[in-house]
C-alpha cells in the first residue's frame, strides 16, 4: 500500500468513527464531557455538581486545587469541600475546568508519547489562546468570556484526535513533517465534527470550523470566530516570539480590525491583561 493509499485510509476510518459518532478517546475524556454534558442543565443544584465532579478523582482534585488558588480564595481559608468550592468557582469554570482536564489527559495518552516536546507544545499554545479568549471577550465585546475560554481550549481538538488516532496507523508517519500536513489539512472538519457529536453550541463549532481562517470576514459585532482567531494571533505574536518563532502579522487581519486591535493597541491589551492571564494559564493548565 503506498503511503498516499495508507493517509486515505487512516482519513476514511476517521471519518467512519465521526460519522457513527465512535469515536475513540480515553475513558477519562468520555467520563469529563459527560460532566460537562451534565452540567450544561440550568437547574442543576449545587450538590448534584458536586456529586458528579466527585465521580472524578482527578478533576475533583483539579477543582480543589482552583478554588484555593490566588484567583478564586482571596481569603486564604482553606476549601476542602467540593460543594463549596464549585459554588466559588461556578458552574461555567467548572465545565470549563472539566475540559481541560479531559483533554490534558488525551494530550498525555500514550499515542502521544512519540513526539512528546512538540505536543507539550500544542498543549500550552491551546491553553494560552483560551486564557486570551477570555480576556478579548470580557475587554472587547459583549460575548460570554467563559464561552469563549471554552472555544479557545477546544480550538485544536481535532489535531489532539489525530495525533490520539495515529499511534494505530505507525507506519504512515513515519515522516513526521507528513504527519502535520495532514492535521492541519483536516483538524478543522474533525474537530467540528467531534464537537457536533458533542452537542457543543453551534457558535463554539463554527469558531472552531473557522479559527484558523485569518481571512474569515462577517457583517456585524465581533463574533466568537472572531475572538479565537484574535487570541491565536495575538499568541503567536506575543507569546510564541518566547520560544524563538515570532509570527508576523503583514496586514492586519480582519479578526483584528472587528475588534479594534491593531499592533499598538494589542500591546497595550497585552501588557494590561498580563496578570489575568498568568492566573488564567495556571488556572486551567
Amino acid at each position: 500500500m503506498t503511503d498516499h493509499s495508507k493517509e486515505f485510509q487512516f482519513i476514511e476510518d476517521l471519518t467512519a468513527e465521526l460519522s457513527t459518532k465512535e469515536l475513540v478517546f480515553p475513558t477519562s475524556l468520555n467520563v469529563t464531557m459527560k460532566i460537562r454534558h451534565a452540567l450544561n442543565s440550568p437547574d442543576i443544584s449545587n450538590d448534584a455538581v458536586a456529586r458528579i465532579v466527585g465521580a472524578e478523582p482527578v478533576l475533583s482534585a483539579y477543582i480543589l486545587r482552583l478554588a484555593n488558588s490566588a484567583m478564586f480564595n482571596q481569603t486564604g481559608m482553606p476549601f476542602t469541600d467540593l460543594r463549596k468550592a464549585t459554588m466559588r468557582l461556578g458552574h461555567s469554570m467548572v465545565r470549563n475546568v472539566a475540559i481541560s482536564v479531559g483533554m490534558k489527559q488525551l494530550v498525555q495518552s500514550k499515542s502521544s508519547s512519540e513526539t512528546p516536546k512538540v505536543i507539550d507544545g500544542l498543549w500550552k499554545r491551546c491553553i494560552r489562546i483560551s486564557a486570551l479568549s477570555f480576556v478579548v471577550a470580557k475587554r472587547l465585546t459583549r460575548l460570554n468570556p467563559d464561552t469563549a475560554m471554552m472555544a479557545g481550549l477546544l480550538l485544536n481538538i481535532g489535531k489532539f484526535y489525530i495525533l490520539n488516532r495515529a499511534h494505530s496507523y505507525d507506519a504512515l508517519f513515519v515522516d513526521e513533517a507528513a504527519l502535520w500536513e495532514l492535521i492541519d489539512r483536516w483538524h478543522a472538519d474533525i474537530g467540528t465534527a467531534i464537537l457536533e457529536s458533542w452537542e457543543v453550541p453551534e457558535e463554539i463549532s463554527n469558531a472552531v470550523l473557522n479559527g484558523a481562517e485569518y481571512g474569515y470576514t462577517h457583517r456585524g459585532a465581533p463574533d466568537l470566530t472572531d475572538v479565537v482567531i484574535a487570541a491565536d494571533l495575538l499568541d503567536g505574536k506575543f507569546y510564541s516570539s518566547m520560544e524563538g518563532h515570532e509570527e508576523e502579522w503583514g496586514e492586519l487581519p480582519p479578526a483584528l480590525e472587528m475588534l479594534g486591535l491593531d499592533r499598538e493597541k494589542s500591546t497595550v491589551l497585552i501588557d494590561d491583561t498580563r496578570d489575568e492571564l498568568a492566573l488564567i494559564f495556571q488556572a486551567i493548565a
